[in-house]
């Protein structure tokens, strides 16, 4: 209420004032018959970061269905020149394209804002890459601090288990497969594949990957999460023939085929015993890899595994120096540098995805070579692809993330991702503070 010693007039305007100022906050509280309804404002981030980003969050499809599903929801999109869908196209779905996002309190977006870019006191979603104290984005997570930021890193996301519910990580299969089959007609000069960033989507490239004719050659496959599985599904609609271990390991075919294979079946307990996937993730020390039996027959690697820290790596320098070893073409769609995949010595870039490895000399060459192990170790493969990733990606957001707002976190699901608040690291992500600290 205004103070009483104000006239009629000041009073008048007092409560516009107040009723304005109510209007433009992030939690928009508004009196009808005597209920107070809370509004949430998301607000979804023009990316900044350079190389520039085209995916997004929510597509304006998606936003459409949150608006649906959670009446209290508002979306305000910040114009961008670059985004894959265009402002006209979330015009079209209804949603309000604006400059700033200063009224919105949730701000959603991809790849790192960068530092001046950031807004005290919000709530932002986004890939930070500082969970594992990366050196080149310390500053920014003191900038989150020293803004009072509520940071939620998109990877760690997850349910009770552990597991991740949102990712891009099966359009890094999708596109790490294609890109893969474009270095092989490369390196073996046999075809030639257009980038897959000029094609519009997964059918396109499947479209592509349908023209080429594959030699008598054996396809090993990696992983079997979203990576893995992404990568598969290419494959599988290549029409490629899928065999087991020891199909893969000791026939000989007169038709291109592929294995695909996990943890349990690369590695080995060093003491003997009969291991399994979920003991080798829970002793990774105990096991030493058993990759090389299949690198002496796979013509073309597809990693799209997960390497975890402790784990054997999959094949060392050493063993690319064996005369046996006979891989000749990799794609790293988990792209760890000096790793498990000894050949990756650094990631390549989508506009120059292919580089060579020298086994002998350890270094790069040119992958033509005979000798050279012909890499494609692109680290942001969903850009290639970011109108699909997008859709995914928006999809398992709205699915999982959006519903914690509105029914008090009631799976942990915000609580367990929240890496900042009130100036401080959570609990959780304490683990931090050294890095943060410039100790480590």
């Amino acid at each position: 209420m205004p103070p009483l010693s104000l006239t009629r007039s000041a009073k008048v305007n007092h409560i516009h004032q107040t009723i304005k100022s109510l209007l433009t906050l992030p939690f928009t509280l508004i009196l009808v018959n005597n209920y107070t309804k809370f509004y949430m404002k998301f607000g979804i981030i023009r990316e900044r970061k350079n190389p520039p980003d085209l995916r997004v969050v929510l597509s304006p499809g998606e936003c459409q269905n949150v608006l649906s599903k959670f009446p209290k929801a508002e979306i305000l999109v910040e114009s961008s020149p670059i985004r894959v869908f265009s402002d006209q196209e979330y015009i079209d779905n209804g949603l309000q394209i604006v400059q700033n996002l200063e009224e919105c309190e949730v701000l959603l977006g991809v790849k790192e804002v960068p530092i001046n870019a950031l807004i005290p006191n919000k709530k932002y979603f986004f890939f930070s890459h500082t969970i594992k104290k990366q050196p080149y984005n310390r500053d920014l997570l003191r900038a989150i601090l020293e803004k009072n930021i509520e940071l939620y890193d998109h990877e760690v996301i997850t349910n009770t288990k552990g597991a991740r519910l949102v990712a891009f990580g099966r359009y890094a299969g999708i596109v790490g497969a294609y890109n893969g089959f474009r270095a092989f007609g490369l390196k073996h000069d046999l075809y030639q594949l257009p980038k897959a960033e000029t094609l519009v989507d997964q059918q396109a490239l499947i479209n592509e990957l349908k023209k080429i004719q594959l030699p008598q050659i054996k396809i090993l496959l990696t992983g079997k999460g979203r990576v893995g599985n992404g990568a598969k599904e290419m494959l599988h609609a290549m029409g490629l023939h899928q065999v087991g271990v020891t199909e893969y390991l000791k026939d000989d075919f007169e038709y291109p085929v592929y294995c695909q294979i996990d943890a349990s079946e690369y590695n080995k307990r060093k003491d003997g015993v009969r291991g399994n996937k979920a003991d080798f993730f829970e002793n990774p020390e105990a096991y030493e890899s058993n990759f090389f039996r299949f690198a002496k027959v796979t013509d073309f690697y597809i990693a799209g595994h997960f390497y975890g820290d402790g784990a054997p790596y999959l094949y060392t320098r050493e063993d690319a120096k064996h005369p046996d070893f006979k891989i000749k073409v990799v794609a790293d769609i988990s792209c760890d540098i000096d790793g498990p995949v000894a050949s990756t010595i650094r990631p390549s870039t989508i506009a120059d995805p292919v580089y060579g490895y020298d086994p002998i000399g350890e270094n790069e060459t040119d992958y033509k070579n005979k000798d050279a192990i012909a890499v494609m170790a692109v680290d942001n493969l969903p850009c290639e692809l970011p109108r699909d990733a997008s859709v995914g990606f928006g999809e398992a957001f709205s699915n999982y993330v959006i519903p914690a707002f509105f029914n008090k976190d009631a799976q942990g699901i915000l609580d367990r991702a929240r890496m900042t608040q009130n100036g401080k690291l959570t609990e959780r992500f304490a683990y931090l503070q050294d890095y943060v600290d410039g100790k480590e």
